[in-house]
């Protein structure tokens, strides 16, 4: 045992004075080495599978929820003023969704790095600025010669897989250019020359690694980044877009009543259709695998489709096809596609596709006919299944040639483009748009040097609570987070499911209790203390992500002293932590961010469901008779090990020698919970965040999802938080910085205090 824990446990008997005498007390090395030998689950074995899965399960069912309210809410719709009266409330929500409206500049602000002679057509190099100092890179593909007028203008978004220069990116371009289009493939937010990591090339990195997924896999830290101010990546690829559009309009001879946007087989398709449903200028769009079914769906499909298909989707860490609020306020996929009508819709499919039996199509037909526009409404799809090879399956890396073959049919009966397809790629360097000069002149941006300060614009926008009495300040930040969070109240009193008490020999009292907080969430809990004269007692409440079981095995002989004076210790595993967790992962593929993704589909978030967790159990501590009410302190850790300050950072996704995530969850929600219970004695919090808008400021995210709160830099930040919670007795010890580094390099091996510090705070005091 360190020599400072074992300083403070030999002060226990001057602590001790100020509680109730013990009966038959024991020393903290006897009640600690009988906690190790307490076996932690309250679930027999046989319940793992179904509790591993409890939480997925129960988003499963609150999104058959939403599902079954959109259904009634388009049964209910049998007119085309219904139908633009139902759109017009959701897009309004889509679009309050995405974050906050920018504002375009005046005139677009375009430079041009060259231009490429090609066969039947020419190739220009741009770029063009879509917010302040952010700059979009773009091909734009014209006919040799320039038009007079009626030049239809395309707009390709490319897919997760690959960039603006992949050859079947050039194919399209080409094909349509030479059929007189002006075309124009941009890079996305994060992705080629707007990438926002270091790793372009094999020699970026020591080790193996995949360079052409990257750009892919950051996109989860982008989205973090964004989210945690309020926006989204799917709304700012969506404005991107729009911006492209000005570009399209302001070429000479452009039509403008015939901008074509066409969204890629993978992550494509999503922004597409959110910018093609907020921007009516764009007369006819192309998303694949968005509305309906997806690559993942199994054909092929039942009679019951109809009732039975997930309209909403589910959440997954790729934030663009998993909308925010997109469950709880209606703009479901399919609702997004429907509201693109009575303009020019392709419904488009990389795989196979069930057209008999797919009821989105079903709807899109129905929708169109409300404007009495069914020819504005037409179908591509490609072959076979995404587990299938070539040439059975038609996999393509953006827009395969299979797929193009009814597009350009529509084209021609839409727009009178004729076009013939034509593949001549040139080396993907020539297509490369920043030169030295352009650098020079336009000094882009990258997100890291833009999104710290707009935090501070928030900040500067808030501002600080003009009262100075703390009660005032602590309601306006519980009311700026609880729109945040979700639902911050217990839907209702939590019922026991079971409870079971033992006594071990040692005078250890067991008692294993399982809470139902809401329908379909069971909250396993250990409550341990030993028998004392006092007829109430003191309790601390301890949070972790690995639950009851992580504390037994790191901080037994906290929990010890903390027994030896008297003190109960409440160990609950609120959803998704210890014995009801889904898996161990944290990162971007785990269980945890996919559920994290979906709560916030449906307006919901995990910090918020484990605040009401967390109260539910609190009140039923309050309502036994052996818990003194006014004695109850909260205690949030972390397990895991921080970085040294020398770790090589950023590193590529998905390889090995990643730096440690940090794992802030419990810290938080101790944070929190003291918040919005006033009532809170003290909380000691062990490896929390110091604060979430340092978390901008590189372009590796280390924090897991499930810690974050879309929109808190727009409400508050830790530092506001615990100066509140402060306001009583508040320890922080080993707190990290963004990196998962200590705050306080200079304490080397940081040991835990909760137990002697959370037993002082605890201690009985004269009224």
């Amino acid at each position: 045992m360190h020599l400072r824990l074992f300083l403070h446990s030999l002060s226990l008997a001057f602590i001790l004075c100020a509680f109730a005498s013990p009966v038959a007390a024991q020393p903290a090395l006897t009640w600690e080495a009988a906690l190790r030998e307490l076996k932690p689950d309250v679930f027999a074995p046989e319940d793992r599978a179904r509790l591993s899965g409890m939480l997925g399960a129960h988003l499963r069912s609150r999104l058959a929820e939403a599902n079954a309210r959109s259904r009634a809410d388009w049964l209910a719709i049998t007119n085309r003023l219904q139908w633009e009266t139902f759109t017009r409330s959701r897009l309004e929500k889509l679009r309050a969704s995405l974050g906050a409206p920018a504002t375009p500049a005046a005139k677009l602000n375009v430079r041009t790095a060259g231009e490429i002679a090609g066969e039947g057509c020419r190739i220009r190099r741009l770029v063009f600025e879509t917010r302040p100092g952010l700059w979009a890179t773009a091909n734009l593909y014209l006919p040799v010669r320039d038009r007079e007028r009626g030049m239809p203008g395309l707009l390709i978004c490319h897919s997760h897989h690959r960039p603006k220069e992949h050859s079947e990116l050039q194919d399209m371009g080409m094909t349509w250019a030479r059929a007189g289009c002006a075309v124009l493939v941009m890079d996305q937010l994060g992705h080629g020359e707007r990438r926002q990591h270091p790793f372009a090339s094999a020699k970026d990195f020591a080790g193996d690694f995949r360079v052409s997924r990257q750009d892919y896999h950051y996109r989860y830290d982008t989205g973090i980044q964004l989210s945690l101010l309020g926006e989204s990546l799917a709304g700012w690829m969506a404005w991107d877009m729009s911006r492209g559009v000005d570009l399209l309009l302001s070429l000479p001879g452009i039509a403008a009543d015939q901008i074509i946007l066409l969204g890629s087989v993978a992550g494509g398709g999503d922004p597409t259709a959110v910018a093609a449903a907020l921007d009516t200028r764009i007369a006819c769009v192309v998303p694949f695998n968005f509305g309906g079914p997806q690559p993942e769906t199994r054909f092929p499909l039942p009679a019951d489709i109809e009732t039975s298909f997930n309209y909403a989707g589910s959440g997954s860490w790729e934030s663009t096809r998993n909308l925010r609020l997109s469950a709880r306020d209606g703009f479901l996929p399919w609702v997004i596609v429907g509201s693109i009508a009575p303009r020019r819709l392709i419904y488009a499919h990389e795989f196979g596709w069930h057209r008999e039996r797919d009821p989105v199509w079903q709807r899109l037909e129905t929708i169109q006919g409300f404007f009495q526009t069914p020819d504005r409404l037409a179908f591509t799809h490609g072959r076979g299944e995404l587990k299938g090879s070539p040439p059975e399956a038609s996999h393509c890396t953006h827009i395969g040639q299979p797929h193009r073959e009814r597009i350009h049919t529509a084209f021609a009966k839409w727009f009178g483009i004729q076009a013939e397809e034509f593949s001549k790629p040139v080396p993907e360097d020539q297509l490369r748009c920043w030169t030295p000069a352009l650098t020079q002149a336009a000094q882009p941006k990258r997100l890291v040097d833009v999104l710290p300060d707009w935090a501070q614009r928030l900040r500067d926008a808030r501002g600080t609570s003009r009262s100075g009495n703390p009660a005032v300040h602590a309601r306006l930040l519980r009311n700026r987070l609880a729109p945040l969070l979700g639902e911050v109240v217990p839907a209702a009193k939590a019922k026991v499911l079971r409870h079971d008490n033992a006594t071990a020999a040692t005078g250890l009292r067991v008692e294993k209790v399982v809470l139902q907080t809401e329908a379909g969430i069971e909250v396993p809990l250990l409550l341990l203390s030993r028998k004392t004269d006092a007829p109430r007692q003191a309790v601390a409440v301890a949070l972790a992500q690995e639950g009851k079981a992580g504390f037994l095995q790191h901080r037994a002989a906290h929990i010890a002293i903390l027994l030896e004076a008297g003190v109960m210790v409440c160990l609950p595993d609120v959803r998704g932590t210890g014995e009801t967790r889904a898996g161990s992962e944290r990162g971007p593929e785990s269980s945890d961010a996919a559920h994290s993704a979906t709560a916030w589909m449906l307006g919901d978030t995990m910090p918020g469901a484990r605040l009401r967790d967390t109260r539910a159990v609190l009140a039923w501590l309050r309502s036994r008779e052996d818990v003194d009410a006014k004695r109850i302190a909260l205690w949030g850790e972390s397990f895991v090990a921080v970085n040294v300050s020398n770790v090589k950072y950023p590193t590529p996704r998905r390889v090995e020698g990643q730096p440690r995530v940090s794992d802030p969850a419990s810290p938080l929600l101790a944070l929190l919970t003291a918040l919005y219970e006033e009532d809170v004695r003290a909380v000691y919090t062990h490896g929390g965040l110091a604060d979430f808008a340092s978390v901008l400021k590189h372009q590796q995210v280390l924090i897991p999802s499930d810690a974050v709160i879309p929109g808190l830099l727009a409400a508050g930040d830790l530092p506001e938080l615990v100066r509140l919670v402060a306001l009583r007795p508040l320890k922080q010890t080993s707190t990290v910085n963004a990196l998962n580094q200590r705050v306080d390099p200079a304490s080397k091996e940081p040991v835990s205090e909760a137990g002697p510090w959370l037993v002082e705070q605890l201690k009985l005091t004269k009224p």
